[in-house]
């Protein structure tokens, strides 16, 4: 599925539109350049799941966890791979998924130590779009696209996109 984004608000909006259908166990990988929108799109996944505190990205640390305020539901893991140079880097983070929803940047080389079902978004943004105007309001593509042997458990992130 590909959808035009147009502004940060509206990839904002995206990431809560399907951060609302996320259940425990999912694995949402980001895959884009520097400034297509990945930790934009974050900040609103995060924002449909009741957080403690609100999404930044993490490149510095790695990964964060953010715990929801409601009772019983999962955890954020909020993964930033760049600088992981190999797929057991990302099985060191010793993330509990099945009590936790995964976002990760940059993990599409190493996404299946994690699980063998993952929904990968790519978000781009314009060809020739200058770096300082990474953070500005350009439209961005994004594709949803489902991974693994049963892909259609992530049929609910494609049908709440298509209804936005």
């Amino acid at each position: 599925m590909t959808l035009v984004v147009n502004t940060s608000a509206e990839m904002e909006a995206l990431g809560q539109a399907l951060g609302s259908v996320a259940q425990a166990g999912d694995v949402i990988v980001l895959t884009g350049e520097l400034g297509a929108g990945k930790t934009t799109f974050s900040r609103g996944f995060g924002a449909a799941l009741d957080l403690e505190s609100p999404v930044s990205s993490p490149t510095f640390v790695v990964a964060r966890t953010h715990q929801s305020t409601i009772p019983g539901k999962p955890a954020l893991v909020h993964v930033d791979a760049y600088r992981l140079g190999s797929p057991g880097e990302l099985d060191d983070l010793d993330i509990d998924l099945p009590h936790s929803i995964v976002v990760a940047e940059w993990a599409a080389p190493y996404v299946q130590v994690l699980s063998d079902q993952w929904l990968e978004i790519t978000l781009v943004r314009p060809a020739g779009g200058e770096i300082a105007d990474i953070e500005g309001d350009q439209p961005r593509v994004v594709t949803l696209a489902a991974h693994g042997k049963q892909p259609e458990l992530y049929q609910r992130y494609f049908q709440r996109a298509g209804a936005r």
